[in-house]
């Protein structure tokens, strides 16, 4: 259970910040360059590194590299980082389904 919570503690930190979601956000239409992805989105080569490490530590992103050129870094989402996010969100919604239930139960009663 630990592991799991710092698991989503990174994955939300990770997003927390606009710009990275907005980095997510071009990668979600596909597969890109660091250098697009830094002339997208108005960033320094630089700050759009270190975004990018951050996203790759959370396991966002996932960087390959293409064996006709090494040196080229291609990043895409990792749709599956967001698994355990979706787990838990899932738990959560149930867990206030169920206070909801109860409580109307309960007010239900004391109007009876």
């Amino acid at each position: 259970m630990e592991d799991r919570g710092r698991e989503l503690a990174a994955l939300l930190q990770a997003l927390a910040d606009p710009t990275r979601l907005g980095i997510v956000q071009l990668l979600s239409t596909g597969p890109r360059r660091a250098g697009e992805l830094a002339e997208q989105s108005g960033l320094s080569a630089a700050a759009t590194s270190k975004h990018l490490r951050v996203l790759l530590q959370a396991g966002v992103v996932a960087d390959e590299r293409p064996p006709e050129d090494a040196r080229l870094r291609v990043f895409r989402l990792r749709p599956e980082s967001v698994t355990a996010l979706r787990a838990w969100l899932d738990q959560l919604q149930a867990h206030w389904d169920d206070q909801l239930r109860s409580f109307k139960r309960h007010v239900e009663r004391r109007d009876d």
